[in-house]
């Protein structure tokens, strides 16, 4: 581990001095690569440089145990060896977290669809407590929201919406979101206050960058359309709305939530784009799932993840056998807590793995 740590340490200064000469704001790629790997490596580096500060004291103390007779300064030094050995081994641990392979899609900005599953109208319903959900929790931890798509019931559900989540990490904080949610409740339109269970689905998909997938427009088919939907002021009344067909896949993509066509069809290349790096990056994950069958995050949408029972007011995560008795804070987005847990176990089962 150490001599890998010295290694990043060099490529670290090697940066340094790259990003230090004028000329490299001329290359824009280079610069935001460099940068972007340089910002990587910088809480290694940082830690390591503690480690490297901790392993110089405990020499030192060492040194000067060796050539000391007081019994009383020994004794301070041997105390002084108990800390840095302590803060050694500390160290050591954070660093093999920290060397842990990185998802290269964990800085990107996320796209989430939420659809309605069994349970009907209150299926919708409940898809849009999801949607409130991961709304006020990307709002109260800095990142910024915009809706894509979406499909409103006349109850105020969603058959299905999309929005994206924009800013540094966004994925790495909603990845393990990808799956079964099921409700427990008693829905507003049960007269006998009967308790059923519903269930909403999640996919979180990493934003494609656009020298990722390339798209030949002649396997697209534009359509204009009017917007739909369960009433509003704009909607029906003229045609913004946009559908994209991707004949290689058959992938149907509409967006209607701008008044512009041209915004609402670069909206919908975006969509597009996404969806076919996901298809990309599932069929990589495929050949490796063998290996990952023990993580947090499996990326398998059928998969069950999280039960929310109203009557009891919990939420429970079937992955980490988590149970939270805070479902009201939890459904205004108060999700953080759960998120460190998923990302705490994810982290452990990779240390087990490479252990």
């Amino acid at each position: 581990m150490l001599e890998k740590l010295k290694e990043a340490e060099e490529k670290y200064i090697s940066i340094e001095n790259s990003l230090a000469d004028p000329n490299i704001f001329s290359d824009n790629e280079r610069y935001t690569s460099l940068m972007k790997e340089y910002k990587n490596l910088t809480p290694i580096i940082e830690k390591y440089r503690e480690y490297k500060k901790a392993a110089a004291d405990n020499e030192d103390a060492y040194s000067l145990l060796s050539e000391t007779h007081d019994a009383e300064m020994k004794e301070m030094i041997n105390a002084e060896l108990k800390d840095t050995r302590t803060r050694m081994d500390t160290l050591s641990e954070e660093l093999k977290i920290l060397l842990l392979p990185r998802d290269e899609n964990d800085d990107k900005n996320v796209m989430v669809e939420i659809r309605s599953g069994a349970g009907g109208e209150e299926a919708a319903l409940f898809a849009a407590v999801l949607y409130r959900m991961y709304t006020m929790y990307a709002e109260s931890a800095g990142f910024k929201t915009s809706l894509m798509n979406a499909n409103e019931t006349e109850l105020g559900g969603f058959k299905e919406v999309t929005f994206m989540i924009e800013g540094d990490g966004a994925y790495s904080r909603f990845k393990f979101e990808s799956g079964v949610h099921r409700v427990q409740r008693v829905p507003e339109t049960e007269s006998q206050g009967r308790i059923q269970t519903s269930t909403a689905t999640v996919a979180v998909l990493p934003e494609a960058e656009d020298i990722a997938i390339e798209i030949n427009p002649a396997d697209i088919i534009i359509e204009s359309c009017k917007s739909s939907g369960a009433g509003g002021q704009h909607i029906n009344k003229t045609e913004s709305a946009v559908r994209l067909t991707h004949k290689p896949t058959g992938i149907v993509i509409e967006c209607q939530e701008e008044r512009s066509q041209f915004k609402n069809k670069d909206k919908a290349l975006k969509m597009l784009k996404t969806k076919l790096l996901d298809i990309k990056t599932t069929e990589q994950n495929e050949k490796i799932a063998s290996d990952r069958k023990n993580q947090v995050g499996t990326g398998d949408r059928s998969e069950r993840i999280r039960t929310y029972n109203y009557p009891q007011g919990r939420i429970t995560d079937h992955r980490i056998g988590l149970t939270l008795y805070s479902l009201e804070s939890f459904l205004n987005g108060n999700i953080g807590a759960m998120i460190d847990a998923l990302i705490t176990a994810d982290t452990a089962e990779k240390l087990k793995s490479n252990s």
